[in-house]
């Protein structure tokens, strides 16, 4: 089975093509608002790479959110489009548990939680609670991150915090003799590879006319600040 692997819920727009379970070909770039420019050309260099077409794929899989509005609508579009196209599934991990996948992959030997955090402004984060069989604890949520928050997880073990919004957090929560905090981190879509395969072999998958990604909190559209522009 070849699964396309679309991440672009983070700042990260990242694509990888997993054959028969395993990660041959990855693409990824950090550069902030690229997604929409980078994604495309990032699907076709990896196609390219594993000397295949799209009609060579057996189903997609997106990232689910929460994250970027925009970066999410950019890339299950995109999923949309292929798996229409193409008469293939789709399949969706919600991205916070692709963080937390991908680390313990990383990191065998590491026997505590982890709870992977993407920014989302001032002092909130989006967050999940995993454990090292990858079971969802504490789904996702959207939290004011302050003094105590996570105790209730931190007094029973080590937490290892991940993702951009570990660090503007860490002043808080690093505290804590049992948080940890891992800079060296890198988000990739290759953390949803095992999850999109075991879906898949369950039929669990998503109906392309009517998925939508998982934004957890409403768009608000900001007024332009463009000189010139009115209202």
């Amino acid at each position: 089975m070849k699964i396309l692997l679309i991440e672009t819920a983070t700042q990260i727009c990242s694509v990888a093509l997993a054959v028969d379970g395993s990660i041959a070909a990855r693409r990824d770039s950090d550069t902030p608002n690229a997604h929409s420019t980078r994604l495309s050309v990032f699907i076709d260099e990896v196609l390219k790479e594993c000397s295949l077409t799209p009609r060579d794929l057996g189903a997609v899989c997106v990232s689910a959110g929460p994250g970027s509005y925009t970066g999410l609508r950019i890339g299950v579009s995109t999923a949309k489009g292929f798996c229409y196209a193409l008469g293939i599934p789709l399949v969706s991990v919600p991205t916070l548990l692709s963080m937390a996948a991908l680390y313990y992959q990383q990191h065998p030997e590491y026997k505590g939680l982890v709870c992977p955090m993407i920014d989302a402004r001032r002092m909130e984060c989006y967050t999940m609670m995993v454990n090292p069989d990858w079971q969802i604890l504490r789904d996702t949520s959207a939290d004011v991150i302050e003094a105590g928050c996570f105790d209730e997880w931190l007094d029973r073990g080590e937490v290892t915090f991940i993702g951009d919004g570990a660090a503007k957090t860490r002043p808080v929560l690093g505290a804590h003799v049992n948080a940890r905090f891992d800079d060296s981190f890198h988000f990739s879509a290759e953390g949803m590879v095992d999850i999109a395969t075991q879906r898949l072999t369950e039929g669990k998958v998503e109906d392309v006319a009517y998925f939508e990604p998982f934004y957890l909190k409403d768009f608000v559209a900001k007024k332009s600040v463009v000189h010139g522009l009115r209202d």
